[in-house]
């Protein structure tokens, strides 16, 4: 810790390295992975430098069993990145149905975010996963 205020607080390497591995682990998939560490004491809601969640990670990479597992042990569907984005319009910009319906079958809003999953749907002319969003 840092004597000085308002001086950010010098984080552990070792910290650094865990959350690294945590973060490949929701963009790989690996599901059983990282749901132990989520069990053992990891934040299902933690975020990295560009205040992406490990939800926001699995789903714009495809990962839908690994959504629904962090979604069933508390991470935030809406929580959305510095850029404004939601996990659910990340989905919808890569062409994930099946993480959208993960998502939303976890309390994702379709009308959150900028652009909005909504707004991206139209926006890229997808007109399935707009139906399965307004349905």
């Amino acid at each position: 810790m840092t004597e000085n205020p308002g001086q950010a607080e010098e984080i552990d390497p070792e910290l650094l390295e865990l959350w690294a591995k945590v973060f490949a682990f929701a963009r790989s998939g690996a599901t059983a992975e990282i749901i132990a560490y989520v069990d053992a004491g990891i934040s299902a809601n933690l975020t990295n430098d560009r205040g992406d969640t490990l939800v926001m990670l699995a789903a714009y990479h495809g990962h839908a069993d690994t959504v629904a597992a962090l979604l069933e042990r508390g991470a935030d569907a809406n929580r959305e990145n510095d850029r404004g984005q939601s996990p659910l319009a990340g989905a919808v910009f890569k062409n994930e149905p099946e993480v959208v319906k993960a998502l939303l079958k976890g309390g994702a809003d379709a009308t959150a975010g900028e652009p909005s999953a909504i707004d991206a749907a139209k926006m890229f002319g997808n007109t399935e996963l707009l139906a399965v969003l307004e349905g």
